[in-house]
């Protein structure tokens, strides 16, 4: 899976409630779901990232690296 669209499909989005006689509008709210969450069971012989660039990205396995994009905050991109 592509890098970037790997970031993306981690990321879920919900519409909280908004009451009626809430003055400010209603706001989408984002979350990450870590790729670990959809992992049943860590096979053996995944790829395995070089040992400069795991260090960099914080995993060994690309299967499980996350992006955690700098400034991303809820609802705004």
């Amino acid at each position: 899976m592509e890098e970037g669209k790997l970031g993306e499909s981690q990321w879920r989005q919900y519409q909280p409630y908004h009451s009626p006689f809430d003055p400010c509008p209603p706001r989408a709210k984002r979350y990450v779901v870590p790729p670990n969450q959809m992992m049943t069971f860590q096979s053996s012989g995944l790829k395995q990232y070089s040992p400069h660039e795991a260090l960099r990205r914080g995993t060994l396995w690309p299967d499980l690296y996350s992006p955690y994009p700098y400034g991303e905050r809820e609802g705004k991109r």
